[in-house]
């Protein structure tokens, strides 16, 4: 792992258009993003192109086969969960500046093994009507925190 800035992790994404997004996120804030693979998409450079556009080709992204493979990179850092199952939200977390924010699957977040790993859990609050936010959504509002506190941006 090359960074020591704030990194942005998405575990196991299911949808490219969301890859994408969160590529352009990363071109824009200037991150590293790590895919934690399996996809549950057959990686298509064409489409997560259109979702990134021309910014694919300054995205910084680290491709990891598993879990296992990810986690033997990240030495000491700090790994964040972004999740709802738990009462801790970004807003009142303190962020290091080499924190890793970890995004779950669309899908279904993290399974247990990879929940109890990070060092950290938090989630943004909802206080409207929704369950949740587009995984890329919410990478790039705690992603703006982190980067906020961390004084990156």
């Amino acid at each position: 792992m090359t960074s020591k800035k704030i990194t942005l992790a998405a575990f196991e994404p299911d949808i490219p258009q969301n890859v994408g997004a969160l590529m352009r996120l990363a071109v824009g804030m200037a991150v590293e993003l790590h895919i934690i693979e399996p996809c549950g998409f057959v990686w298509d450079e064409k489409k997560i192109k259109q979702s990134a556009m021309d910014y694919r080709e300054h995205a910084d992204v680290v491709r990891h086969k598993n879990w296992a493979h990810f986690v033997e990179t990240i030495g000491n850092r700090r790994l964040i969960l972004l999740t709802t199952k738990t009462e801790n939200t970004l807003y009142e977390f303190e962020f290091f500046s080499d924190d890793i924010l970890l995004l779950g699957r669309e899908s279904a977040g993290v399974p247990d093994h990879v929940h109890n790993t990070a060092h950290h859990h938090i989630k943004i609050p909802m206080p409207g009507k929704v369950r949740s936010f587009n995984v890329a959504m919410s990478g790039a509002i705690a992603l703006a925190e982190a980067l906020r506190q961390v004084k990156q941006l």
